[in-house]
């Protein structure tokens, strides 16, 4: 995928930079029990209805797409490669040879229709795509859509376009791992891992433009605390209040660690 520039036709679209998709698969008739409504929530609470994320609501209409994170043993070949309107990375749609049927996953970079990939326990073909335990997999690796136990079906780590993660140590009961966030977690040897990177590498390097293009995504727009009144936030009344920037409520935020020490991944 190659990045686009538009022509200057008018303030919006002055200096966009999308992505163009023209590889990508067309049509989306091919798996339709696999796409589902999703109901919005505007970021508030599903029990009191109050708003617990700031800045989301609106936007434009979009239907779900079920992905398939299980490590069952499956052999496999791409069918097409897609655009998922609820994930910056792209999926591919794959056909089981041995069970007969269609299911989507995270698509891998440089894995194109007609490639063959593979979900196996054991050692095996060390190919792009392919999904096998890391104890499997050598030191220095890049891997991406990693779990974080051995029989669990959810997706922790290295989701997102353009991520990974690397082997950087193997031991017998634990393996390190860098995510890409920078910071290094033990896990099981036993724990499941795509080899390669995750599609759409350019996604970081493409320009808005325009804050339309963001209400069309659900973003609504954040108001800076100095530009409100005393009531309403502490930097109101154009003064940060002879302190540290902080949030609405008072709390550092700019550099303190906010997550526990003793999170566990669950």
């Amino acid at each position: 995928m190659k990045l686009v520039k538009l022509k200057p036709t008018s303030n919006g679209v002055r200096h966009q930079l999308n992505i163009k998709k023209n590889l990508l698969s067309k049509t989306n008739k091919l798996l339709k029990n696999s796409i589902v409504g999703f109901k919005k929530f505007a970021g508030r609470s599903s029990f009191n209805g109050k708003i617990s994320v700031w800045h989301k609501g609106s936007g434009c209409k979009s239907n779900f797409r079920k992905i398939n994170f299980t490590s069952l043993a499956s052999e496999s070949i791409v069918v097409c490669i897609m655009y998922d309107p609820k994930r910056n990375s792209f999926i591919s749609l794959n056909f089981d040879l041995k069970k007969n049927y269609f299911f989507q996953t995270l698509s891998t970079n440089f894995v194109y229709p007609g490639s063959l990939t593979s979900c196996t326990p054991y050692a095996g073909e060390l190919s792009l795509g392919n999904k096998t335990k890391l104890k499997y997999i050598p030191t220095g690796s890049l891997i991406h859509s990693l779990t974080n136990s051995f029989n669990s079906e959810k997706i922790c780590f290295a989701r997102s376009a353009g991520t990974f993660c690397q082997i950087i140590q193997k031991s017998v009961n634990n393996i390190k791992v860098r995510l890409p966030s920078g910071k290094i977690v033990n896990l099981l040897p036993d724990v499941y891992a795509t080899v390669g990177v995750l599609s759409n590498l350019q996604h970081n390097l493409t320009v808005t433009g325009k804050a339309g293009r963001n209400r069309l995504k659900g973003k609504r727009p954040t108001v800076r605390g100095v530009a409100m009144n005393p009531v309403d936030h502490p930097h109101g009344g154009r003064t940060n209040g002879g302190r540290p920037s902080v949030t609405p409520w008072g709390l550092p935020t700019k550099g303190k660690p906010t997550v526990k020490k003793n999170k566990k991944y669950d």
